[in-house]
């Protein structure tokens, strides 16, 4: 077991090395200027695309400046705001339940711990973790849809469970590459390893990858 285990862990360093080397400042594409506006910023990224929330957030954060403009806005107005984004009304519940909680119970300022934030309402552990990956600087690891598929198609896991994944993740990778590996797996995600079309043939990690060999339509792009 432990020397599958290192195996697998030298094989997650070279991953980790050469994604690294094509995605060299890795960071994430939402557009916040605060650990608040992150939060928001993250909730309406559900089933959105981050481009679409950056179309209205900057409108959003000047008309909502303060935790504490978002815990006394109306919730069909806000709702209106944020239309675009998709579940509008479940999002706008959220991010006025969850800012009433910051101003009411953590005098206005985001925390900066798991177990706080998950208390929060509408906040998960993904949300959580990219909050405090992203704003705090504390190492923490965000499984999103890219992470799931992109993980199990280098066979680095074989679970479809975020929780899971997380567990495994932060025992192959160290602590230090965390925020930036999710990054570089939604980068990748996007650009190469496209969940309806991948490119192997164009991929840098195309030696590592049992995809190829598992699916035919690789064959094909030859």
């Amino acid at each position: 077991m432990k020397e599958i285990l290192a195996q697998k862990k030298n094989r997650a360093a070279e991953i980790l090395k050469r994604l690294y080397g094509h995605y060299p400042n890795p960071k994430g594409s939402l557009s916040y200027s605060s650990a608040h506006e992150l939060l928001v910023a993250t909730i309406l990224s559900a089933q959105c695309t981050d481009k679409r929330v950056n179309l209205i957030t900057p409108t959003l954060f000047e008309k909502y400046t303060s935790p504490n403009d978002f815990a006394n806005a109306d919730i069909a107005e806000l709702a209106k705001d944020i239309h675009s984004c998709g579940y509008h009304n479940q999002k706008a519940r959220s991010i006025i339940a969850c800012s009433q909680m910051i101003v009411n119970d953590f005098n206005g300022d985001v925390p900066d711990s798991l177990e706080s934030l998950i208390k929060l309402p509408g906040v998960g552990r993904k949300t959580a973790n990219c909050v405090l990956g992203q704003w705090f600087g504390i190492p923490a690891m965000v499984i999103d849809t890219h992470m799931i598929r992109i993980m199990n198609v280098l066979e680095l896991t074989q679970s479809e469970s975020p929780n899971v994944i997380e567990k495994e993740m932060m025992e192959l990778f160290e602590p230090m590459d965390w925020v930036s590996l999710t990054h570089m797996i939604i980068a990748h995600g996007r650009a190469v390893c496209v969940a309806r079309r991948p490119d192997c043939q164009n991929c840098f990690l195309l030696d590592m990858c049992p995809f190829p060999q598992r699916n035919n339509s690789y064959k094909t792009q030859k």
